[in-house]
């Protein structure tokens, strides 16, 4: 199917042999713009920093020696205009305050100024070399666009638009004219400037304003086409990397890298930012544009009467869907009962308080603000009307043509759901500020309790399950206490807390290999941590807990041991398994139910080499993405996909803030190389730049001083029976 709007489709005769024209075109947009805004942001921060060092060095020697910095304003920077004395202030002073404000972006222009004309000066009064051309363009690139989004200014840039502050609102305006209205005139000045550079050795050499000496590294076969193609701006992006690629490799043939970092920069500044209106490309590009509204961001197709795909659930599964589909022809609704996605492998650490639920939490919406083809819906999804084919979300139905249920799972018990008051699981953020209350509430009334014993059953902490949950959660509670809270309290030592883990199985980790659950249970030991395997909870009440006819007295007990699925087998009206999960055929689709859809922790599946895909985020993604992909093929009339496969790439669980675990079959990492891939994997996973940095900050404090983060208790109590009755007798 044709992505062209209708009345830009191209001839019947070619439509067959250029039926691959808009694809090409829209992979080659996505990939620049992808390019600019993830790598041009740290080539703008090594420009900024290069530019500042390499004047503000030249200051502080000059500051340190003023006999020097006399002596050449004098004899070896004399500016005929300007007395020595007062040259050396004005340039000490240029070269040691503008390069940090230059270096941290902070009023980037005002500090660009000072330092173009410096450089503008040395230049053309002192002794015209070729690096310092390019310091004059760059410098005046930060003048006319001002700094990229790393940046102080990029920042601030909207608060102090619209604030208060005299004066500054219009610098704030007139710095945005600047850079929607010249800074295309001005790369093409760059881009026919580069031009002339290069077939300045086979005409006039004009020594102070061209950079002849730089290009002389293009073979002479190759100038002229460089130069009549850089002169008419033709592929112009294209043309800027070659000459970046032929300076570098002279560069380091030469061992000349440093002075030519300037010349390579600003090459790449064309090729990350294109050209302006007096060129080809840009005529190109307009014509594109035309043809291709996406590459605008404009949408490329009307939502009426195209197929409805309902996705219900907002975790991993359902996001890698709703992602794949943004750009393909279908109306897309993704319901879920909370606003955000939620990064569940790190919610222990909101439970014992070593991050806040915004660190692991990123809004949906947002998330989807240029996807114009798909709707965010608030809403918790009661059933499903298979023949209306219509999904029940509270008070409304909302139709749908295909439907992806990505539900995930909640809390498993057993069969004893009773249990539930006292041991709460994780998987909600309600659920970790929950056990964060639990946790720093029993540590609390253990500081005002007089009784031995009952200090004794407030400073244990009885966690149920051994898989990576329960390890990782009792270490991070271990570490807590010890750590954590140290010296905080007086009538009790933390590190005194007992933690239990309670393992029905021989051993923790059962998924991981046998040797990486030994190592795993003595990591626990080491912080104190009481294993208990080959053991099952067969009582837990308000007193604790009973494992293997022994009572164990605790105030705080937390479940990590089961999951059962959502009720999306209920509302598709078929038999779940054991824990509740619809089975799904090759394609994650309902045997039976036509374009129904099933996937992640809700979903049976035997995708994994024969054997049943695990209940990971990985799995969840890559199950979202394929149903994609199977959705998109139908919608375009093309042959669905081979089988859902899923890919292991590996199991990891921490243990404390040094040691975890990592199996990737034939490769096994445990202590730290393991931790710190553990980090590093988390990292990437989560969504949002500001709950990566958030999440990453917030580690490094908390390793480096061995402090716990968020502290805070919030939430009300469950109400105990008498105070329950006392509420009755009173309202009676």
């Amino acid at each position: 199917m044709s992505v062209l709007p209708h009345s830009m489709n191209l001839p019947l005769c070619w439509s067959g042999a250029l039926a691959w024209l808009p694809r090409v075109v829209l992979a080659h947009a996505h990939v620049l713009r992808a390019l600019r805004a993830s790598v041009w942001p740290l080539l703008d921060v090594m420009a900024r920093l290069w530019l500042a060092q390499t004047f503000f060095v030249s200051g502080v020697i000059k500051l340190t020696n003023w006999q020097t910095a006399l002596y050449l304003a004098a004899h070896e920077y004399p500016v005929s205009w300007m007395d020595p004395v007062l040259a050396a202030y004005v340039g000490v002073c240029i070269e040691v305050l503008a390069p940090p404000m230059l270096a941290i972006g902070l009023a980037t222009r005002y500090a660009a100024a000072p330092l173009f004309a410096l450089a503008v000066v040395i230049q053309f009064a002192y002794q015209a070399h070729d690096a310092q051309l390019f310091w004059i363009a760059l410098l005046a690139w930060y003048l006319v666009h001002g700094a990229g989004p790393l940046s102080f200014d990029a920042l601030l840039r909207r608060g102090l638009g619209d604030s208060a502050l005299p004066v500054v609102p219009r610098l704030v305006r007139a710095g945005a004219w600047l850079r929607d209205r010249v800074s295309g005139s001005y790369l093409d000045g760059v881009r026919l400037w580069l031009a002339l550079g290069i077939i300045a050795p086979l005409g006039a050499r004009a020594e102070s304003w061209l950079p002849h000496a730089t290009f002389a590294v293009v073979p002479s076969a190759l100038a002229g086409v460089l130069a009549v193609l850089l002169g008419a701006g033709l592929a112009t992006r294209y043309l800027a990397v070659l000459l970046a690629l032929l300076i570098t490799g002279d560069a380091m043939m030469t061992n000349a890298m440093p002075r030519h970092i300037y010349d390579v920069l600003t090459c790449t500044l064309l090729a990350f930012h294109g050209t302006g209106v007096c060129s080809l490309d840009w005529q190109l590009a307009r014509q594109l544009r035309k043809r291709f509204p996406e590459l605008d961001g404009k949408p490329a197709f009307a939502l009426d009467g195209l197929p409805r795909v309902v996705i219900v659930g907002g975790g991993f599964g359902g996001l890698a869907c709703a992602a794949r589909l943004a750009s393909v022809r279908v109306a897309v609704t993704l319901i879920d009962r909370t606003n955000y996605h939620l990064f569940q492998p790190l919610l222990y650490q909101v439970a014992t308080a070593a991050l806040s639920p915004g660190d692991i939490a990123a809004p949906l919406r947002p998330l989807f603000r240029d996807a114009f083809n798909t709707r965010v819906l608030l809403g918790t999804v009661s059933g499903v009307d298979l023949a209306r084919r219509e999904v029940f979300v509270e008070d409304q139905r909302i139709g749908f043509d295909y439907l992806v249920i990505a539900t995930g799972a909640t809390h498993g018990y057993f069969g004893q759901d009773g249990w539930s008051a006292q041991a709460p699981g994780l998987k909600r953020i309600e659920d970790a500020t929950e056990i964060r209350r639990r946790l720093l509430s029993a540590f609390e009334r253990a500081e005002a309790c007089h009784d031995d014993d009952e200090r004794a059953a407030l400073l244990t902490v009885v966690i149920v399950g051994g898989g990576p949950t329960g390890v990782e959660l009792a270490g991070a509670i271990a570490e807590l206490a010890r750590f954590g809270m140290d010296k905080d309290f007086r009538r009790f030592d933390p590190a005194s807390a007992r933690v239990v883990l309670v393992q029905s199985a021989p051993r923790l980790l059962p998924t991981f290999d046998v040797s990486l659950s030994a190592i795993a249970e003595r990591a626990l030991a080491g912080l104190g941590v009481e294993v208990l395997t080959g053991n099952r909870v067969e009582v837990i009440d308000e007193h604790g807990v009973i494992v293997g006819g022994a009572r164990i007295a605790a105030r705080t007990v937390l479940w990590a041991a089961g999951v059962t699925a959502s009720p999306a087998a209920q509302w598709l009206g078929v038999a779940g398994d054991a824990a509740g999960r619809v089975e799904v055929g090759p394609d994650l689709s309902v045997p039976g139910l036509d374009r129904i859809f099933v996937l992640g922790d809700t979903a049976a599946s035997r995708a994994w080499n024969g054997a049943a895909v695990p209940g990971l985020a990985p799995a969840a993604r890559q199950g979202g993405q394929y149903v994609a992909t199977v959705i998109r093929a139908a919608v375009e009339g093309r042959s669905p996909p081979p089988p859902f496969r899923y890919r292991h790439y590996g199991s990891l669980a921490t243990i404390g803030r040094k040691a975890a675990v990592a199996d990737f079959g034939a490769v096994k990492l445990w202590g730290a190389p393991a931790w710190w891939l553990w980090g590093a994997v988390h990292v990437g996973f989560l969504v949002g730049v500001r709950n990566r940095v958030a999440t990453m900050l917030n580690w490094l404090w908390a390793y480096v001083t061995f402090g716990s983060g968020i502290r805070l208790i919030t939430g009300d109590p469950p109400a105990s029976a008498s105070s329950a009755r006392q509420v009755s007798a009173s309202a009676v």
